[in-house]
């Protein structure tokens, strides 16, 4: 079962990776508009793919047994289906900046959600950056 999670940890570290580089990389198609509806499109990948990734460092975490997340006074739980729901929408807001604070990072969750977070204002800044160099480029 280690393994497993192992693996998809690995999985899911390497996507995020190659879906900021594609991000970085990519350039809009040559038209009326500097930003291009792909460019915008990759971009919410990206997010998808990040938000997944954590969603799934999360996940094999607490299967491991390391809390990282908690509801108010009691650890996150229940069946698995819960777990899986609680994460991702605690990796979705983290990562949107949102933060209601219903669910609460703890230990190495705390750690792991600040980098999240800084993921989540960088990924903006990046888009920008790329379409500001793109346009310079046309000019």
């Amino acid at each position: 079962m280690d393994w497993i999670i192992s693996f998809f940890l690995i999985l899911a570290t390497i996507g995020t990776i190659v879906s900021i580089l594609m991000l970085i990389r990519y350039r809009p198609i040559r038209g009326r508009h500097s930003v291009s509806l792909r460019h915008f499109a990759l971009l919410v990948l990206v997010y998808i793919t990040v938000m997944l990734s954590f969603s799934i460092l999360y996940l094999g975490l607490e299967l491991m047994g390391i809390q990282v997340l908690k509801e108010g006074n009691a650890c996150v739980g229940g069946t698995v289906s819960h777990l899986i729901e609680d994460i991702v929408y605690f990796s979705a807001v983290t990562l949107l900046s949102v933060g209601y604070g219903d669910l609460v990072p703890v230990g190495i969750g705390r750690f792991i959600s600040i980098v999240e977070a800084l993921f989540g204002y960088l990924l903006p800044a990046a888009f920008v950056i790329t379409s500001v160099i793109q346009v310079t480029k046309k000019e």
